[in-house]
């Protein structure tokens, strides 16, 4: 469905949203086509929410959307994070107010090694993630911090991405198919990291296909189909409801 709504008589959200990251009414298109049509969700300081659904449902373009990056082009909507107005920032200001995207392709910059990647990235002087720190949380990186990022295997590529995140002290890790083409034993490191990085207090939205693995990592699930919310809840309930992961999860 391409027609656009009407949004004349529509009632601003403001700076009442109740969570961490609020999410309200947003719609995104790209060119014509509409993607993400009057979502609402809100996302908890700390907590891991698993956003799901069938590929094309539009969980790429909501984290897209989240983050400010250009395609597809938020419409109409508000977007919060910790009382910070996202919806009316550029992608870079999201960024400086605490929003860290790892997109499914990494993005590590050529030519650079481990510690110049991170070293980019990070803020001055950092706050809560000094190099040495990162290297604590992924010991592999450590090892490999003179070798260049782009000669890593895929699952060390992925500690790099998530680790150049949170060298810019950010508030919401939003990640897009973390697990993507990795090997079991890899994802097991991936989310026993996620894990400690939810000790320390960030907040993060995971985009997976293998939606098993996300839910018995995430505290919440919100599942999206042809560009809306079929369910938001908890992440348990998802497991425990056949019906529902047989009509939007296809497991």
């Amino acid at each position: 469905m391409n027609v656009k709504p009407d949004f004349s008589k529509g009632v601003s959200h403001a700076q009442t949203a109740p969570a961490f990251l609020s999410i309200w009414d947003m719609h995104a298109y790209y060119g014509e086509s509409y993607i993400v049509q009057g979502i609402s969700f809100n996302v908890h300081e700390g907590e891991i929410l698993a956003l799901l659904g069938r590929n094309g449902a539009g969980k790429t373009s909501t984290l897209r959307s989240i983050a400010r990056i250009g395609d597809p082009q938020v419409t109409h909507g508000e977007i919060w994070l910790d009382h910070q107005p996202l919806h009316k920032m550029a992608s870079h200001e999201a960024s400086q107010a605490g929003l860290g995207l790892v997109p499914e392709d990494r993005r590590i910059i050529p030519g650079l090694t481990v510690e110049e990647n991170l070293k980019l990235a990070q803020i001055a002087p950092p706050i809560g993630w000094s190099i040495e720190r990162l290297y604590d949380l992924f010991p592999r990186l450590g090892e490999r911090r003179t070798q260049e990022g782009t000669t890593l295997s895929g699952g060390e590529q992925q500690m790099l991405a998530i680790a150049r995140a949170l060298a810019r002290d950010i508030k919401v890790l939003l990640l897009d198919e973390p697990y993507e083409g990795l090997a079991p034993v890899i994802v097991d490191e991936i989310e026993k990291t996620l894990t400690v990085i939810k000790e320390q207090g960030i907040t993060t939205v995971i985009v997976e296909q293998n939606a098993v693995r996300a839910l018995q990592l995430a505290d919440r699930a919100v599942i999206l189909d042809t560009g809306g919310i079929v369910f938001d809840g908890t992440a348990s309930e998802v497991l425990e409801n056949e019906e529902l992961r047989s009509e939007y999860l296809a497991i």
